[in-house]
């Protein structure tokens, strides 16, 4: 049997994740780290004392936070993209919550300028035509504040928003690509 590309992907939960280290660990789930150090071992990245040490603690392992320690030097930390995918296939849930406040981020400023080139502009046509007459940009401030404001109260909801459609994404990522070929029948 050989080793996965993304052996962290074949977990029932990731083990790296601190919500889930206290879940009981499963059979496949300590069959997958077995098989890891037997991998490493026939690579010569593992002597047999480490190798038997490391299949004894494995096998014992109770919950799934017993197991990153014992192919942590021997598998990367990130799971591995598949080809042509970007990078978010491999974010973490963090890394997709910062992803997601960088967003609102970009929203903010863009509801910002939004609200400040047209109330500029508005109140520099009425300075220069009608200075003294009726404030009209208060008009326009009024309708592009209210995207300002609203982009404003709604942090939490937007962020929750960005963080669900990225989390969409990211499944859509990982899921594989069906091969253009004949319909076998």
């Amino acid at each position: 049997m050989t080793q996965p590309t993304n052996p962290w992907s074949g977990f029932s939960h990731d083990p790296r994740e601190p919500a889930h280290a206290a879940l009981r660990a499963s059979d496949l789930d300590r069959d997958l780290v077995q098989q890891v150090l037997t991998e490493a071992y026939a690579d010569g990245r593992l002597d047999r004392a480490e190798f038997d040490e490391r299949s004894e603690h494995t096998v014992a392992a109770r919950t799934l936070g017993e197991l990153p320690p014992l192919m942590q030097d021997l598998v990367s930390s990130r799971a591995l993209a598949k080809p042509g995918s970007t990078d978010l296939a491999t974010a973490t849930p963090d890394e997709l919550r910062a992803r997601a406040v960088e967003k609102y981020a970009s929203d903010r400023r863009e509801a910002l300028l939004g609200f400040l080139g047209p109330s500029l502009i508005c109140w520099a046509i009425w300075a220069a035509v009608m200075l003294g007459g009726f404030p009209w940009p208060l008009f326009v401030m009024l309708g592009t504040g209210i995207n300002l404001l609203r982009t404003l109260v709604r942090r939490s909801d937007i962020i929750e928003g960005h963080v669900r459609s990225l989390e969409r994404k990211q499944a859509k990522a990982l899921k594989p690509k069906k091969t253009d070929g004949p319909d076998p029948e």
